[in-house]
């Protein structure tokens, strides 16, 4: 007759071991953190949307309040040598502002998107299991995250932020120097090569490991 198999047990761990295994709770706090700051951009995202919806019925306080944030500035003025005295003040809601305000939203929502992935993630992969399977709103890439895994779209999604940033500051390029608009976009382009090696040395990483 066979008998049937124990009950398999985790092995007690020794009081440092066990320390330094429970140290990975300290996180917490810092996601728990992360989880109030996409409060706040919650917060940010309304504001600015509830401002655009008043300028585009007219609230001149909500249409300055948008120019400020985003740094606009109208028409300049120039005086008989040529050189810039003022700007014309911004009387009504233009399509490049409209333009420049929703990118900013969908900029908060890129950082927003950033923020989920690290607090799920990070919180999966460090700390301690989520327990998801089988439920209907597990994300998808959630299931086979790793450390690995998550660099690269956390790389991923950096590039994607600095993109909406970049075209941003083109569209508004008349505010600012050549110099910024250079800097900005030999940035971008770091992020780039940084999201392709990152990519790149996993790969090879894994296929090192594949052999093993």
């Amino acid at each position: 007759m066979t008998q049937p198999t124990p009950a398999r047990t985790d092995p007690a761990l020794r009081p440092l071991p066990r320390l330094i295994f429970a140290s990975r709770w300290l996180q917490m706090p810092l996601y728990l953190g992360l989880i109030l700051a996409q409060a706040v951009y919650v917060y940010q995202f309304w504001g600015e949307l509830i401002h655009l919806i008043e300028a585009v019925f007219g609230s001149k306080d909500a249409l300055n309040s948008l120019v400020t944030s985003l740094g606009y500035k109208g028409t300049p003025i120039l005086d008989a040598a040529g050189h810039v005295t003022g700007y014309e003040p911004i009387a009504r809601l233009s399509e490049t502002i409209i333009m420049l305000v929703v990118l900013g939203l969908i900029d908060v929502v890129m950082i927003s998107n950033l923020l989920i992935m690290v607090i799920v993630g990070g919180y999966e992969t460090f700390v301690s299991r989520l327990d998801l399977e089988g439920h209907p709103d597990q994300p998808e890439w959630l299931s086979h995250v790793n450390a690995s895994v998550l660099k690269v779209k956390l790389a991923t999604a950096i590039i994607g932020i600095s993109s909406i940033h970049l075209l941003k500051t083109f569209i508004n390029a008349a505010n600012y120097t050549e110099q910024v608009l250079m800097w900005q976009t030999i940035i971008h382009i770091a992020f780039l090569l940084s999201a392709l090696a990152i990519a790149a040395a996993d790969r090879v990483m894994g296929a090192a490991h594949g052999k093993h």
